[in-house]
């Protein structure tokens, strides 16, 4: 069964190349967003809290602050409707999965930039 569902996700559904980042990382996310018969391109500029998942079914969630409030959103990595993804900043975090950056604010919600 196991086979079967992986020939299907490899034959049927199509990959998209997008540069490799991870968790602490500050990325723009462009979508495309249909208002009833118009579409229209957006992004989303965060930084990427998790990734989660392998292959076909990996996501990631990005965590942005709109004035005071912390927004997340969940990005499956084969959604039709990414067009592309930017990597703004490198960020150099210890963990995969950055959940206690939720909590911080000011200054402590800085995350430092990976040296080259």
């Amino acid at each position: 069964m196991e086979a079967l569902v992986k020939f299907v996700q490899d034959e049927f559904v199509t990959k998209k190349e997008f540069p490799k980042f991870s968790a602490g990382d500050t990325i723009t996310v462009y979508y495309e967003i249909s208002e009833g018969e118009k579409k229209r391109t957006q992004f989303f500029r965060g930084v990427v809290i998790q990734l989660r998942g392998t292959g076909t079914t990996q996501t990631f969630t990005i965590r942005k602050m709109s004035g005071t409030v912390g927004v997340e959103r969940i990005f499956p990595m084969n959604l039709p409707a990414l067009q592309k993804i930017e990597i703004n900043k490198k960020g150099s975090v210890r963990r995969k999965r950055i959940y206690y950056f939720r909590g911080l604010t000011g200054k402590k919600a800085r995350i430092r930039e990976k040296r080259q």
